[in-house]
């Protein structure tokens, strides 16, 4: 193996199945986006040109990716992630705001979102930090200084505001599970989510009531060999309820209109009907028409070009975040279930990777790619089936936009070229 290239040590299982992720995602792009007076597929005034040019930019950023020294981006993580932060940070300044979002730099023939960017460079701090050999993961101090490495992109994001992009990196704590964090702090962050939900749903007094019943049984039917000691449970109900009480300022403050209507649609938190209705017809619209679009898929689908719904633009902002409602239109049941498999193949075999790893750095690394690629897409096809509100978030390397392709390409390329620097020296 020592004797192999670069291009002979770059895992190609992968780089096939991305390059299919790609190719079946703009072949969709071009369906929702195609008019009766289309011209070229270069005409790059259209969607399905110009995310052929993103699918250009995404390639030259592989090759500079692949002929950059792979210890580069372990070297150079701290600063990388630095430039993310301050890009962040300029956006409060300089920022262009589209649909009520204020993500974007204008750059002209290109609009910028740091907020992918951020993904890219968080994740090589993240392993970077994770891989230091005085870093133990299981002392309050570094636990602390990973969770603030993790948390200060989102924070920075939050604002802009785009949440589906903030809640993306929350997605790294599975990397430090992975790594040794004590799991009782997964329990914790799911309790969190079911306290906030639980909150807007029923209110605090009723949450109180419920913890404090639930401390009483625990209490009543615990084995008499079990101590549970009162104060720290006291603490844990009056943290809870102060979680709690934040609730509704986060809710009525930090969210916009349109993020809280489609919690109220999720949640039933509307009690007018007339309200609910018309709610459903607005942010719950684009929910149904996709769930109407992959219904009328069938088994086999309508065939390419023949989605009636597609067509008829029946689903706001298809070539985007529900670019899979025109694969269950066009394919049906067939098609849905071979992106899902494809989708699959890909992440097992990142997983296998990673597994293979003798670098902590690269092993590390390549669980946050991991990570982060399949919570946007588990999250986007929750959205996309109506299991999840709709909060903008993409599905990787399939959804139109430049940012997102060009940074997810990075992301995984980066931990391609790490991998194949395993094989360098016939290791």
């Amino acid at each position: 193996m020592s004797g192999k290239g670069l291009f002979g040590r770059l895992d190609w299982v992968t780089v096939i199945l991305y390059a299919l992720l790609v190719l079946i995602g703009w072949i969709n792009i071009y369906s929702t986006s195609v008019g009766e007076s289309h011209t070229s597929i270069f005409d790059f005034s259209t969607l399905y040109g110009k995310q052929l040019f993103f699918i250009g930019l995404a390639a030259l950023g592989i090759i500079f990716v692949l002929f950059v020294e792979s210890h580069f981006f372990e070297r150079f993580a701290s600063i990388f992630y630095i430039v993310c932060i301050v890009l962040l940070l300029g956006l409060f300044l300089f920022g262009k705001t589209i649909a009520g979002a204020t993500s974007w730099y204008d750059l002209g023939f290109f609009n910028l979102q740091p907020s992918e960017l951020a993904k890219v460079g968080t994740s090589l701090a993240l392993a970077k930090f994770l891989s230091d050999i005085q870093t133990d993961i299981r002392t309050g101090k570094h636990q602390i200084y990973a969770l603030i490495i993790i948390l200060l992109p989102a924070i920075l994001i939050l604002p802009q505001p785009d949440p589906g992009s903030s809640l993306i990196y929350f997605s790294l704590f599975f990397v430090l599970f992975r790594e040794g964090f004590p799991i009782y702090y997964l329990g914790i962050l799911i309790f969190a989510v079911v306290l906030f939900a639980t909150t807007l749903m029923f209110g605090t007094v009723w949450v109180a009531i419920g913890l404090i019943i639930l401390t009483l049984l625990i209490y009543t039917f615990k084995k008499a060999s079990v101590k549970i000691p009162i104060l720290p449970v006291v603490g844990v109900i009056a943290v809870s309820i102060l979680f709690s009480l934040s609730v509704n300022f986060v809710f009525e403050n930090v969210f916009e209109q349109r993020h809280r209507d489609r919690f109220a649609l999720w949640l039933s938190l509307e009690k007018d009907e007339d309200k609910l209705d018309e709610i459903r017809k607005t942010i719950g619209y684009n929910t149904y028409q996709s769930e109407k679009a992959i219904e009328s898929g069938g088994f086999t689908g309508k065939g390419f070009l023949e989605g009636t719904r597609t067509k008829g633009d029946f689903v706001p902002e298809q070539h985007t975040d529900y670019i899979f409602s025109s694969v269950g239109e066009e394919w049906g049941f067939l098609g849905t279930t071979a992106v899902i498999l494809l989708f699959s193949l890909f992440f097992l075999r990142l997983i296998y990777i990673a597994e293979r790893q003798k670098s902590d750095f690269s092993r590390m690394y390549g669980y946050g790619v991991i990570s982060i690629l399949v919570f946007h897409y588990f999250i986007n096809i929750g959205m996309v089936i109506g299991l999840l509100p709709t909060i903008g978030v993409p599905l990787p390397f399939f959804s139109y936009g430049g940012s997102g392709l060009i940074f997810f390409t990075m992301l995984l390329f980066i931990f391609l070229k790490l991998d194949s620097n395993r094989l360098k020296d016939g290791i």
